[in-house]
């Protein structure tokens, strides 16, 4: 771990200047039916509550606690903390691949071992998962998975390997993952699901997700139907952009980290517990809300989309977040049960960030960037050509955080909208131009590239058992060897869905290939 360096640089670029507001009107729901969420009333939440742990019990008498061991590390660790030895491992005792990329670092990809031949096992569902949806006034049909898109996985006790994902239609699907058949009824929200849903890291059977008809849900597992117990509409707030919920919720020792587009920033303690008949309960009180913008910020920008579609990441006693203006701000919750999360990291990159920020195990974070000439103003792209669009930061020195920056820019939209997979020292990314680069995370040099993944990629590539495993927008899942890192060789290539882009992340686990694509399907690969 590096020494800290004293006072926090806050880079306050072009007047960004700091401020938020913390306040939240939350609501929960019934469903009903074929577990359909529909509309239901809201109440006030964090009045008359004396903010003390969860209470209760499970069936079998015991009571999940917040996890602060990290079973794959054996080490204990303080509470509301993420050291720097879980980066690259599996979080929290519920085992499986629960969230995106895997732990709040979000540097764990899966497990192997991974085939030298893998193909095609099952397709699910028998037909595509299609609906259409509105958004800014455009009516579209969506299909199937894409941007972030990557399955949970949970490894039941009952010995069922179960995906967990939301699709284009609507939906929240549950399917087992070695047969491709429905586990349960699917729970249908009121429109497509863009993210990635994220299963409780402390064994409590509980779901959460958003979904693009306004709502950030908690839904619970243990009934005969995946059943709403709480939801937060994006009109609970004076947003600025948009209604829907796109990022990865971010669950740490009963908090809840959780950014929308918009533009808003939530802690919520969760009060997760069991009630007097076994079954799961929660009580979320909001602890923290902040705008993730400033008036000064918007000044500089183009337009006003400040959402925030990326996926909160922690490090020791902080989280950090960005916004599509480009604003990333690291929080010190340490004591956020109280209200207090003071922005400790402030740095203004110019660019939309919508791909999630990595951290290593020194504490240094990753940012992919978004350039897009056609959506920029002068400020924005001026702060573009000086900071690039893969950058290295240290959010603990006293000067300028940039430690490097790669210019990844084009005349036409370019950069990052995919999440780095971070191994041995290299950061392995598709660019949105088509080319699938290893940077050196020392230097910012790129060591290898290979151009041929397509325009548009906008899927995360992963590391697992010394394999590469990169989804291309020319209809390809690739795998390449990395017996040497810094030069991977390519040695399998599974064609999916007559030459889809595929847009979405996908989930390794056990040596399987979980993969959703636009052509209305998810594939299982190995």
């Amino acid at each position: 771990m590096r020494e800290r360096t004293g006072p926090i640089f806050l880079v306050i670029a072009f007047g960004a200047m700091l401020g938020f507001v913390a306040f939240l009107v939350v609501g929960p729901r019934d469903a009903s039916g074929d577990t359909v969420a529909g509309p239901g009333t809201t109440v006030t939440t964090g009045q008359g509550d004396d903010g003390t742990a969860p209470t209760g019990s499970s069936p079998d008498g015991t009571t999940p606690s917040a996890s602060t061991t990290n079973p794959p590390t054996g080490q204990e660790r303080e509470p509301n903390t993420v050291p720097g030895s879980t980066v690259g491992r599996p979080w929290g005792s519920t085992p499986g691949l629960i969230m995106f990329r895997g732990n709040p670092t979000r540097t764990f990809y899966g497990t192997g071992p991974i085939s030298d031949n893998p193909a095609v096992q099952w397709t699910y569902p028998d037909a595509g998962m299609c609906s259409e949806s509105t958004n800014l006034g455009v009516t579209t049909t969506w299909c199937g998975m894409g941007w972030t898109g990557q399955p949970a996985v949970w490894q039941r006790e009952d010995g069922t390997t179960e995906l967990i994902f939301g699709a284009y239609d609507g939906a929240v699907h549950f399917v087992n993952a070695e047969t491709g058949e429905d586990t349960r009824p699917r729970f249908v929200t009121g429109d497509l699901i863009k993210g990635s849903v994220t299963i409780d890291p402390d064994g409590y059977p509980l779901l959460y997700t958003g979904s693009r008809d306004n709502k950030l849900r908690i839904i619970a597992l243990d009934r005969e139907e995946p059943t709403e117990l709480w939801s937060l509409d994006a009109y609970a707030v004076d947003g600025i952009w948009n209604d829907d919920w796109d990022a990865n919720p971010l669950i740490i020792d009963d908090m809840m980290y959780e950014g929308g587009e918009n533009g808003w920033f939530f802690a919520y303690e969760l009060k997760r517990s069991y009630d007097a008949n076994g079954d799961v309960a929660v009580d979320p009180e909001v602890r923290f809300s902040m705008r993730s913008w400033t008036e000064e910020q918007l000044s500089n920008l183009a337009d006003q989309n400040v959402s925030v579609e990326n996926s909160a990441v922690a490090f020791e006693d902080r989280v950090y977040f960005a916004n599509s203006g480009g604003r990333i701000i690291g929080l010190d919750v340490s004591d956020v049960r109280n209200g207090n999360a003071p922005i400790v990291f402030d740095y203004w990159a110019g660019g939309d960030i919508d791909a999630s920020l990595v951290v290593d195990a020194e504490g240094f974070v990753y940012a992919s960037i978004e350039y897009e000439p056609s959506q920029m103003g002068p400020i924005e792209t001026t702060r573009q050509d000086e900071v690039g669009q893969l950058v290295k930061l240290d959010p603990y020195t006293d000067g300028d955080p940039r430690v490097w920056g790669l210019d990844l820019s084009a005349s036409e939209d370019s950069g990052l909208w995919a999440t780095p997979a971070l191994h041995e020292g290299l950061l392995y990314t598709n660019t949105h131009q088509g080319s699938l680069i290893v940077v050196d995370t020392a230097n910012g040099e790129i060591v290898w590239q290979d151009g041929t993944v397509g325009w548009h990629s906008w899927s995360s590539p992963s590391v697992v058992d010394g394999t590469l495993v990169v989804a291309t927008c020319v209809g390809e899942l690739r795998g390449y060897s990395l017996d040497n890192p810094r030069s991977p060789q390519r040695t399998w290539t599974v064609p999916i869905g007559e030459g889809s882009c595929l847009e979405a992340t996908p989930a390794i686990w056990n040596g399987t290939m979980y993969l959703g694509s636009r052509d209305g399907y998810l594939r299982a690969i190995e």
